[in-house]
């Protein structure tokens, strides 16, 4: 059986220009990176006033059996393509820090990928190096600020802000820096985040244009003063620099699926600690030059999704014509209790028992949001059919048509059925809500996704949570959208609580504001913001030969 890697390798690929005249783009509108690669300039949307279909591609709370939404999601726009749609995918970009550590790249797999596979996983168009540097400039500009004199009488036991790095590297979660004398900078705690985490992450996937990605930049709070009041990247005059190193991060990045589909992946936020969604500009540009279009968000709806739906679709202006909910019956019989090892053989009591999984999600899409939905089943060769005929049962008893999916082995031709029944759902009226009012209180919002979208019974804070929600009400922060870093394992923020746990209470254990991105972030459980290596990295099994070809990397 050929590894990912290998299928991609072998792909033809065409010309990034010829991509792009699929989507009537001229090469004057293309900034190349390459043969296979280009950044899409602004001047290619003008003039261009259609709005495509907008369809999420979201999943079950994530197993170590896999689920395939990625996969699912070419393979879906691959589907769309074979029946004539004209459909671009959107998509965001990985991390170094899953490459090289557990959870892998985010180029899709089997037959449904997005080429040069190797390229996107590893430094692709150079767009997270820029939203590190613009990070990390912020952070050095604050530490000199205080070291030239602290105009700004800033607290240095009060400095939010953190440096990252594109990796995941426990050892920098908690720092002190300054040390080596006088001329050495001011000796203070401080720490790294992965570059995903990073607010300049968030800014850049939510802003519109340069000029609302520097207004928004100068909104980052970066430390509070000894009044307690915060002190901003526009006070530190930091913005227009941090603009000028993302100016070419801001294109959204085109490059094909191995079917020749038009694809964008563009910005990488984690969905567990951040909001989990591709640029607003890419999908924007794609639903200007598509008839359709297919995205995901990270990990499980209940983080994805709903930050998909509750912040970018508000903060955008989006409105989805459909969601697709991708399952496995193997994670699902994980959820029902069974180990990886027992997935092969049939098992139905195991699989009722983690359906309930399946079905909160598609409730939470169908009733919290209104939105239509189909259940995608990634089928494998141990799959039986009554396994099969169960999962369409319950599905069906919530109205939502269950349609199998084999794109990893067959490509565009598995995901046939599923972009027809897409299509289908997409000339269906829906009545799109969001889970809350952004002008609720932070804690009432909340409890609102906590109680609706989890399932829980309520919301315990620490008193620092406490102290903290106090003040940033008191500061005018209280009416934004709320962005939840919680455990992707489960629904609640316990990730040894699979299927569908009921009466349980999340514990909120520190807020803090993303002024700049324009929501307040709630941290759950041990949620770490910096990740660290599994005790075998995928590193290790990646290497290059003589010829510059690269193998082990999936």
């Amino acid at each position: 059986m050929k590894t990912d890697i290998q299928i991609a390798q072998e792909a033809k690929k065409q010309p990034i220009l010829a991509i792009a005249q699929k989507l009537g783009i001229g090469e004057e509108d293309l900034e190349y990176y390459g043969k296979y690669k280009a950044k899409i300039e602004p001047s290619a949307l003008k003039g261009r006033d259609k709005e495509g279909k907008l369809i999420l591609v979201t999943a079950i709370t994530p197993t170590p059996a896999g689920e395939g939404k990625t996969t699912t999601t070419i393979g879906l726009a691959d589907g769309l393509s074979r029946i004539g749609k004209k459909v671009v995918v959107a998509l965001r970009e990985p991390s170094l820090g899953p490459v090289f550590g557990i959870k892998g790249g985010a180029a899709g797999g089997g037959y449904a990928q997005v080429v040069p596979m190797e390229d996107i996983n590893l430094h692709f168009t150079g767009d997270f190096h820029a939203i590190g540097s613009a990070n990390n400039l912020l952070a050095a500009m604050l530490d000199n600020h205080i070291f030239q004199g602290n105009a700004l009488n800033i607290d240095i036991e009060r400095i939010p802000w953190k440096r990252c790095v594109d990796m995941n590297d426990r050892q920098l979660r908690y720092i002190e820096d300054g040390f080596g004398g006088p001329k050495s900078g001011v000796p203070r705690k401080d720490g790294f985040d992965i570059t995903v985490a990073s607010e300049v992450m968030a800014v850049l996937c939510l802003a519109t244009s340069l000029s609302d990605l520097k207004a928004r930049l100068s909104r980052l709070v970066v430390a509070y003063n000894k009044d307690g009041m915060p002190v901003t990247a526009g006070d530190l005059k930091a913005a227009g620099a941090m603009t000028a190193l993302l100016k070419d991060a801001m294109k959204p990045n085109l490059v094909q699926t191995l079917e020749g589909t038009p694809a964008f992946v563009h910005g990488g936020p984690f969905a567990n600690i951040a909001h989990g969604c591709n640029s607003v500009v890419a999908t924007k540009a794609a639903l200007k030059l598509g008839d359709y279009v297919v995205t995901e968000a990270g990990f499980g709806a209940d983080l994805g999704a709903e930050k998909f739906l509750d912040i970018k679709c508000r903060f955008a202006d989006l409105h989805p014509a459909a969601v697709v909910i991708v399952a496995t019956v193997r994670a699902l019989k994980m959820h029902g209790g069974l180990a990886k090892t027992e997935l092969a053989t049939e098992d139905l009591a195991a699989l009722e028992r983690g359906l309930p999984n399946l079905l909160r999600h598609v409730s939470n899409i169908k009733n919290v949001y209104g939105l239509p939905a189909v259940v995608a089943v990634n089928r494998f060769p141990t799959d039986t059919d009554a396994e099969i005929a169960l999962v369409i049962e319950k599905c069906k008893a919530l109205g939502v048509n269950v349609r199998l999916s084999t794109v990893w082995a067959e490509g565009g031709k598995g995901g046939i059925e599923l972009a027809e029944e897409v299509v289908r759902l997409c000339e269906e009226p829906n009545d799109f809500r969001f889970a809350y009012d952004e002008k609720l209180p932070i804690k009432e919002k909340i409890h609102a996704v906590v109680t609706k979208i989890y399932g829980g019974r309520g919301v315990l804070y620490t008193p620092e949570a406490e102290e903290e929600i106090a003040r940033l009400e008191r500061l005018g922060f209280g009416q934004t959208p709320v962005c939840m870093a919680k455990t992707q394992y489960s629904f609640s923020d316990d990730q040894t609580k699979l299927g569908a746990p009921t009466g349980f209470d999340v514990t909120v254990r520190s807020v803090k504001i993303s002024a700049g991105a324009g929501f307040v972030v709630a941290l759950t459980g041990n949620i770490m913001t910096m990740p660290g290596l599994p005790k075998v990295p995928a590193a290790e099994n990646i290497d290059v030969d003589e010829s510059g070809n690269i193998t082990g990397l999936f």
